[in-house]
């Protein structure tokens, strides 16, 4: 999710679109990547190789969350993946703020940069940025849960297309992450829609 309001803080601002994100930002954004400790790197853990896209397109409902501060306060978080073209995918991110009693929606984009593994993606909510989506565990069978990371442990997203998940399989799901490296002590169990 994107909080487009401006802050005034006196940092250096850039303008991306319709949106205005403090220059520091940006940069600590893209360092992240290259600083990180290479114990928490997901460099050793597979994507999957072989997701049909057009199976994995539609929605899915966010179970569980690692902390980020771009979805900080969000419930009802929805994704949604529609192909639109060769190699090109649109993403929809939606969730409720409570504080602010609205529904945040964000429309990014996708592709896959190597067709030989379907399960990483580049995706961008500001263009030409693109950030990592690694799927690393699917239900390859039904399509019925994923779990997903990006290039450091510090993202982890449990996802499924229905709104809510029985104790087990998200007990099975998130002992997955834990044996990968997750701290999965500070996952967020999201809260599900209750009306738009």
């Amino acid at each position: 999710m994107s909080d487009t309001n401006s802050c005034n803080c006196g940092l250096a601002k850039m303008k991306i679109g319709k949106y205005t994100v403090p220059v520091l930002l940006l940069a600590a954004f893209f360092a992240a990547g290259c600083a990180t400790s290479p114990s928490l790197r997901t460099d050793n853990i597979p994507a999957v190789k072989n997701v049909d896209l057009q199976k994995y397109s539609g929605k899915w409902y966010e179970i569980a969350r690692l902390p980020v501060s771009f979805e900080k306060g969000l419930y009802g978080v929805t994704a949604v993946y529609e192909i639109i073209g060769a190699n090109k995918i649109r993403v929809t991110n939606s969730g409720y703020r409570e504080k602010d009693r609205k529904f945040k929606s964000v429309i990014g984009r996708a592709y896959v940069p190597d067709q030989s593994q379907t399960g990483r993606l580049k995706v961008s909510f500001f263009r030409p940025f693109y950030g990592d989506y690694k799927i690393i565990l699917l239900d390859e069978e039904n399509y019925s849960y994923a779990v997903v990371t990006s290039k450091t442990k510090n993202y982890l997203w449990i996802l499924s297309r229905a709104p809510e998940m029985d104790d087990a399989l998200f007990g099975e799901l998130s002992g997955f992450a834990a044996a990968n490296g997750f701290d999965t002590e500070k996952l967020i169990r999201v809260l599900p829609q209750v009306s738009k």
